[in-house]
């Protein structure tokens, strides 16, 4: 879906020719004398339309309005959130069959974080998952425009919308992935999905095979994929927009690209789900695909090691000891306990690029899940200035984490008769323990953890992936560009145009 941002006044919206109309109306959108703005106060004063998030108020053919199709959304105050909320409720009109071209239209003074919410909500409305359908009409929507009418920070607001446009086409790349069944997103189709990136400017992928990781040494890795018949691939992203040599950030995926628990089987109830855990490695496709659009002046590295975990008879055992890239040794009491292991050697390696921080993401423990829920990422690091700024990040980019404790009391459990250290630690802590294993190989790199287990997708009747986090992690690394390159070049704040970038799914 192509975005463009216009300066429309609720009269000027009215002429525009498009299919719908979308109208975000608040508690004090101020009224005008032209006919949509007097019907929408009629609306009101009526009782029949009310200005709280989430309700709405469809007309149809209105004799002086351009569109067919017109439907009130009432945005509360006005906020991110409330704008977000008003149009997630207009998703089946948005999907609508003949709905070609939309215009969403402030009916007020919308602020830059509200004029990026919109963006991103309609995008995510707008999704829909083909890959795999034979029968399945695609959403007819091609193009939506975005109306603002206030003048106050209008930079800003142009700012917001062009890098919320790279954000949704992240987010639509990273669902798109995490969302096709494993059979249609082995490690190698993940590696060919990486390579396609390569083809965004500043950005650089190697793909490693079974043959070059083990000659890095690997051995946690290739214990996990052993079992599978399916060759694992170790992707590397390299995007370079800042200085030649400047550190650049390190963000790891865990791609697993699918989870049967291994020897350690996990029950058969919603294991058919076990394909989104390549969930991380779905959010670092998704985040190298926004760094495509925006072209930052920063330098960052992604990772991602993929493989399945099966339970055949070369599959790793409880009880068996790997040696990883570190040259620790470790007790693999749990086979089920994979995700770390892949992402403890994918750590080690990423220390090669001295980097300023790193971040991993994984959906790594069910532990997170009973302690956060599907609200929050859980968060883990030693370092107050990243905790900082991932919270920062989340909370701008509506897709917010919670810091987590890493005690050095809770690494007891980890302790091994017959290595280095055990993968597991005991059902209490789950998510801690995990993130006190991890920690065990980073040395003094500034480093956090994300698991994303209870955010990176939904069950139920809205099962699908998110696309979390990479809003959170796109508006981190734009937050370490220097001062003087934000926001992100090549993205000027006077083109106003966005048209999908090469390699992007279409939401």
């Amino acid at each position: 879906m192509n975005f463009e941002l216009k300066a429309l006044t609720t009269a000027a919206a009215a002429r525009e020719k498009c299919d719908l109309l979308l109208v975000l109306v608040t508690e004090a959108s101020a009224g005008g004398s032209d006919a949509l703005s007097t019907l929408v106060a009629h609306a009101v004063k009526a009782g029949d339309f009310e200005t709280s998030a989430g309700k709405q108020l469809a007309l149809y053919g209105l004799p002086a309005v351009a569109a067919r199709r017109v439907l009130l959304l009432g945005a509360g105050s006005g906020s991110a959130r409330e704008v977000r909320q008003a149009v997630a409720g207009a998703a089946s009109a948005l999907k609508a069959q003949g709905v070609a071209k939309a215009l969403l239209c402030f009916a007020y003074e919308a602020c830059a974080a509200a004029v990026a919410s919109a963006v991103l909500s309609a995008s995510e409305a707008a999704y829909s998952y083909t890959h795999t359908k034979s029968q399945v009409k695609p959403v007819a929507l091609k193009k939506l425009l975005i109306g603002t009418s206030g003048k106050a920070d209008r930079h800003g607001v142009e700012q917001a919308f062009a890098i919320a446009v790279a954000q949704a086409e992240g987010v639509a790349l990273a669902r798109e992935w995490a969302n096709r069944p494993a059979n249609h997103a082995t490690p190698t189709l993940l590696a060919d999905a990486a390579r396609s990136l390569a083809k965004l400017p500043g950005i650089s992928c190697k793909v490693h095979g079974p043959a070059e990781v083990a000659k890095l040494g690997m051995g946690a890795f290739m214990a996990v994929a052993q079992g599978s018949e399916q060759p694992l691939r170790f992707i590397e992203l390299h995007y370079n927009g800042g200085a030649k040599g400047a550190a650049p950030v390190v963000l790891v995926g865990k791609g697993i690209t699918f989870d049967t628990g291994g020897i350690s089987i996990k029950p058969a109830a919603e294991m058919d789900e076990m394909k989104f855990d390549m969930g991380g490695a779905a959010s670092v496709l998704g985040v190298f695909q926004s760094l495509g659009r925006l072209q930052p002046a920063i330098n960052v590295v992604g990772l991602i090691p993929a493989c399945e975990n099966m339970p055949d008879g070369r599959a790793v055992k409880p009880g068996d000891v790997v040696t990883s890239m570190s040259g620790q040794t470790i007790e693999i009491l749990n086979t089920d306990a994979e995700g770390r292991l892949v992402l403890s050697d994918a750590l080690t390696y990423a220390a090669r690029f001295k980097p300023a921080a790193m971040v991993d993401i994984a959906t790594l423990t069910g532990a997170c899940v009973i302690a956060l829920g599907g609200l929050r990422s859980g968060m883990f690091t030693a370092s107050d200035a990243l905790a900082r700024a991932l919270e920062q990040a989340g909370d701008a980019a509506l897709d917010p984490c919670w810091r987590m404790p890493l005690d050095d009391e809770y690494g007891e459990g980890l302790k091994s008769n017959f290595a280095d250290m055990g993968n597991v630690a005991g059902r209490a802590a789950g998510a801690v323990t995990a993130a006190k294993f991890l920690q065990r190989f980073v040395g003094d790199i500034p480093w956090a953890h994300l698991d994303i287990a209870g955010t990176a997708w939904k069950s139920g009747a809205a099962k699908g992936a998110t696309g979390r986090p990479v809003g959170l992690l796109l508006h981190y690394l734009l937050a370490t560009a220097p001062a003087a390159a934000r926001p992100a070049r090549k993205t000027a704040a006077a083109r106003r145009k966005a048209e999908p970038a090469a390699g992007s799914a279409q939401g």
